[in-house]
């Protein structure tokens, strides 16, 4: 097949709309559904951050992608049974390490990854079609699927459910083009070979990198190739806690992941994990709870007449000093940036979400100010001299 007619294009007055090949035949089958556009972008994007995630770690990888950025990618890590709790899978027993790379990243970002595209490494097994099964999804791409996990997606969004198989052995041209207002661009494909040496020019004072924080420094890395820039990454364990895309203020992308990171680790107190919810309250309408809850907008959830349709019983507010006390426990977590830092008040923001390394591409004028500050919180920082935009 060398081309597929879609129904239309980014918005349904963009037609005719379609994906084709100009030389040989499209790497994919769809095995089910129609899938659009925003899903092929979405899928191709995903795909390759999956791919070389495998490569880079040697572990299954899943990313849950939302408008061509990830919400969240991860490794397939055993799960704690407080994040099989914070991802809604304690009940479905011992996952395989795929399922446990899909549920880490649509856990990392659930309000983002709500409706969203997944890919997948590996050929998806039951285990990780029992998870996707449950939750709100476009569709998925993978490079195959087990007979009864393909009934079991089937069966979602009644039948329309988008399923595609890649080829896993198809290689893109080196020249990549695309097209904007009548004019063609053109450029190299942005490789990306994560080898032992990748993060060896550490500038800092402290120069210890565990392999973990290897591994997550790749994870960033491999993320934020696949982000709309500006974007950072934060990393914890194995996955992204918190992706900030497409700002224009490099200091607004290291708030918005550092909050979606503080969100996450807020996840996982006591406080919100014994929440009183109501047996009959769906797993996305509890997300939404908990973003109010332990947000600042918390008495849209609290107030009489509005707690008692979440809960069974009024929860105590999640005091400002309680939040600041539980945050301040945060340690090990790694921050990756697209570029370089231009100024050290990105550092002191990571400071207080419990970063310890930093992977970024170095090349700032103020790149001693940035040293500086890492050094001040005993931080380990690898410059990878490679800048990752992406749009």
């Amino acid at each position: 097949m060398k081309e597929l007619e879609l129904k239309y294009g980014c918005n349904p007055n963009q037609k005719p709309s379609r994906i084709f090949m100009e030389d040989g035949e499209l790497p994919i089958e769809v095995l089910n559904g129609k899938p659009g556009y925003i899903n092929f972008l979405d899928a191709f994007n995903g795909w390759q951050l999956v791919k070389e995630l495998k490569q880079a770690t040697g572990l299954p990888a899943a990313t849950s992608f939302k408008h061509v950025s990830p919400a969240g990618a991860a490794v397939g890590l055993p799960l704690s049974e407080v994040e099989a709790k914070i991802y809604w899978v304690d009940d479905l027993g011992e996952l395989s390490p795929l399922a446990c790379a899909y549920s880490r990243a649509r856990g990392a970002d659930r309000m983002s990854s709500y409706g969203d595209f997944i890919a997948l490494s590996d050929v998806c097994d039951v285990s990780t079609a029992k998870v996707i099964k449950r939750e709100f999804s476009d569709g998925i791409i993978a490079p195959g699927y087990e007979p009864e996990a393909l009934e079991i997606l089937k069966e979602k969004k009644k039948g329309a459910y988008a399923i595609i198989q890649i080829d896993p052995n198809y290689v893109p041209k080196a020249l990549e083009r695309k097209e904007v207002f009548g004019i063609t661009f053109e450029q190299g494909r942005n490789e990306l070979n994560i080898d032992d040496d990748f993060f060896a020019n550490v500038v800092t004072e402290n120069k210890e990198l565990s392999k973990q924080a290897k591994i997550d420094m790749a994870i960033s890395m491999i993320t934020l190739k696949y982000t709309q820039s500006n974007s950072v990454c934060f990393v914890k364990n194995g996955q992204a806690i918190g992706v900030g895309a497409g700002q224009q203020s490099r200091i607004h992308c290291v708030r918005l992941a550092g909050q979606k990171a503080d969100n996450w680790l807020l996840r996982q107190c006591p406080k919100v994990l014994n929440l009183p919810f109501r047996d009959d309250m769906k797993r996305a309408e509890r997300d939404n709870a908990i973003d109010l809850y332990i947000g600042e907008e918390y008495m849209d959830v609290l107030a009489d007449g509005a707690w008692e349709r979440v809960f069974t019983e009024k929860p105590e507010v999640f005091t400002k000093e309680e939040k600041q006390a539980w945050l301040a426990q945060a340690e090990g977590i790694t921050l990756g940036s697209d570029a370089f830092f231009p100024f050290s008040d990105n550092i002191e923001r990571a400071a207080k979400s419990g970063v310890k390394y930093v992977a970024q591409p170095g090349g700032s004028i103020r790149d001693q100010d940035v040293i500086d500050a890492c050094n001040k919180y005993g931080m380990v920082m690898s410059f990878t001299g490679l800048r990752l935009f992406h749009h």
